[in-house]
């Protein structure tokens, strides 16, 4: 490991998979978590606060502030996910936390931390992109030291709150269009790799067993997320990490393949709204011969994903005491 840590903040919905997010996070020596902010997604917005300090403390993180944010969306209603069981925690009945908010709100939290850190600061949004959208309308100078946002959601292909939409972007889709549009770096860590990155069940067998109180809780939490149900009882307890590629992504970029691409938002009501629509082809088609182009965002897609790589990255990480 060279150079200085990346000094990064996490805007999450914590979520299972935002809990691993956060443990590699706190864990990683190439990382700086310079805050934490909370926004309604997988749970409404005060259970999140209560998941996120849960973590933070079990991990034995720093004093790391954590701020409340957005209740609902800019527009629509909250829309909570269930598959994240009932406390969004996967219900493993983890105690209280000791450990008490910031108090200020997210934004102005994100705006104080961005603007102090001395060096930019890289965003990693694992959930609906309110928090950043409300950051950036209010204080767009913040840009000036954001040295990228690396976010999770979207999907070029299939989507999982709809057909073609991913969840966090569905949630929020004006917010998340705000956010296409911010004027600095963005990567998208979507469905197409966050789906493929899994731990072997014999691993989190192994997380589960730790006598260390973070990668325990790893363990369980990679528990709560079985991608493999059904197709052979030894793989019935391997893990998805989900949000948590999104930090490894950001730790190490080399196990990530982008491609630069125009992504826009659909933020028509009906049956496409909230798909992020990115566009692959290799030259214009009629609707820009016939009608001119339209001014498009271009967005680092993510389109591949060393999963080994990343695998082996986070059980190394979070096995660090």
């Amino acid at each position: 490991m060279t150079g200085q840590p990346i000094p990064v903040i996490i805007d999450c919905d914590t979520g299972v998979d935002d809990a691993l997010a956060l443990l590699f996070a706190v864990r990683h020596p190439g990382l700086d978590l310079r805050a934490v902010t909370c926004v309604a997604g997988n749970t409404d917005v005060d259970g999140v606060v209560r998941n996120t300090l849960t973590v933070l403390e079990q991990a034995g993180a720093p004093r790391v502030p954590v701020a409340r944010g957005a209740e609902r969306p800019l527009i629509e209603p909250a829309r909570t996910a269930p598959v994240h069981g009932v406390d969004g925690m996967g219900d493993l009945g983890l105690p209280a936390p000791a450990r008490t908010a910031a108090d200020v709100d997210a934004v102005t939290l994100l705006h104080r931390e961005i603007l102090a850190s001395p060096r930019p600061v890289t965003l990693i949004p694992t959930a609906p992109l309110t928090n950043i959208a409300l950051l950036l309308r209010t204080h767009p100078e913040v840009t000036r030291n954001i040295e990228r946002i690396v976010f999770m959601g979207g999907a070029v292909t299939t989507g999982n709150a709809t057909p073609v939409a991913e969840f966090n972007v569905w949630h929020d889709p004006e917010a998340a269009a705000i956010l296409l549009t911010a004027g600095v770096p963005v990567t998208m860590y979507g469905l197409d790799v966050f789906t493929r990155v899994v731990v072997p069940a014999e691993e989190v067998h192994r997380l589960r067993a730790s006598a260390e109180p973070g990668t325990r809780l790893a363990g369980e939490l990679l528990a709560h997320r079985p991608t493999a149900q059904g197709e052979a009882p030894e793989a019935e307890e391997a893990g998805g990490l989900g949000d948590a590629g999104a930090v490894c992504a950001v730790a190490d970029p080399a196990g990530l393949t982008t491609r630069r691409l125009p992504v826009e938002i659909s933020l028509a009501p009906g049956p496409t709204r909230g798909q992020t629509v990115v566009d692959r082809r290799l030259r214009p088609g009629e609707s820009e011969l016939h009608e001119g182009g339209r001014e498009r965002a271009l967005v680092d897609v993510a389109l591949d994903v060393d999963v080994d790589r990343y695998v082996r990255l986070y059980l190394e990480t979070v096995a660090r005491p």
